[in-house]
């Protein structure tokens, strides 16, 4: 069921923090730790809305819930996938998989833009239904084995946990992750959390191929007393923002995806691409128009945190 919704513009970044949260646990066996089911938050249930899958092109196609993205990449020698959500939209991430014609068996990685419980909180679920291996940068892998982002995290504290993993591949900052025929490109761009990855491809529909470029959440979003000027646990916080959005302000870019789609506008790019405008979708400017956006964002973050001194 699609729903496109009006937002003031078409680059807005999701930038509240979800509220009270609560936390319901499987029951714990064998002395193996307590998997979390599912997260009640204040946006949890909307982002959580049921959502049709979308082939958004070629082999790339949009498997999460309405309000948060999860990502299949696929081939046949075996598939990709990118964010997963919260833990209570992992049985729809994997029953929107089974339903588009492809077995879950055959997903072989599990990536994600960043240890939150809104875009990682369905990996340990999806993990266990898929066998798939987890990959991540080295920050937000130590993250995912504790079960919740380290006080370094601008939202520590205000973050609920996640299910821990025993088993992640720390990645490095250009590697390309390659299943079969597939060639995901990792890029580094911290700041909205120390350990924040954004992801790159390349699909084709033919003779057409397009880059699509999986931009992580770029908005100075924070706990009440963090300051990203003058933080001691994350020190490197706007210099991060500065590096990670000249990494994106750089890549090939002609689909831009994010981890919240109403951040790119996906859904009323879906929809005139459904109204009959079949590149809705390819737009070479929203990677440079999302950098922009981020960048006024935490600039505006930084005019305020320095007015308050």
């Amino acid at each position: 069921m699609m729903r496109p919704r009006p937002i003031a513009a078409v680059l807005v970044i999701v930038a509240a923090l979800a509220g009270p949260v609560s936390v319901v646990r499987a029951q714990a066996r064998d002395g193996v730790p307590t998997p979390i089911t599912s997260i009640a938050c204040t946006s949890c249930a909307e982002w959580n809305a049921p959502q049709a899958p979308v082939r958004l092109f070629g082999n790339t196609y949009f498997v999460g819930p309405h309000g948060l993205s999860a990502i299949l990449v696929t081939s046949p020698q075996g598939h990709a996938l990118v964010d997963a959500a919260l833990p209570q939209s992992a049985p729809l991430i994997a029953a929107h998989i089974r339903a588009l014609g492809f077995r879950l068996e055959d997903v072989k990685i599990i990536a994600f833009s960043h240890v939150h419980y809104d875009h990682a909180g369905g990996v340990a679920e999806l993990q266990r239904l898929t066998g798939a291996a987890v990959v991540a940068s080295p920050i937000a892998a130590q993250a995912m084995r504790a079960g919740a982002s380290g006080p370094d995290d601008p939202q520590f504290g205000e973050l609920p946990p996640i299910s821990a993993l025993r088993t992640v591949r720390e990645l490095v900052d250009g590697e390309v992750v390659r299943v079969g025929p597939l060639a995901l490109t990792v890029h580094f761009t911290p700041g909205h959390t120390p350990g924040g990855t954004s992801w790159s491809w390349r699909a084709c529909e033919g003779a057409v191929c397009r880059d699509i470029v999986y931009a992580d959440s770029q908005s100075p979003i924070s706990a009440e007393r963090f300051r990203f000027t003058d933080n001691a646990t994350y020190p490197a916080a706007l210099a991060d923002f500065a590096r990670g959005l000249a990494t994106l302000e750089q890549l090939p870019c002609d689909i831009l995806l994010t981890p919240h789609p109403d951040a790119s506008g996906l859904w009323q790019r879906v929809a005139k691409r459904e109204s009959g405008d079949a590149n809705a979708l390819v737009d070479a400017r929203a990677c440079m128009e999302f950098v922009a956006a981020a960048r006024r964002r935490v600039a505006e973050r930084v005019a305020k945190e320095q007015a308050a001194r």
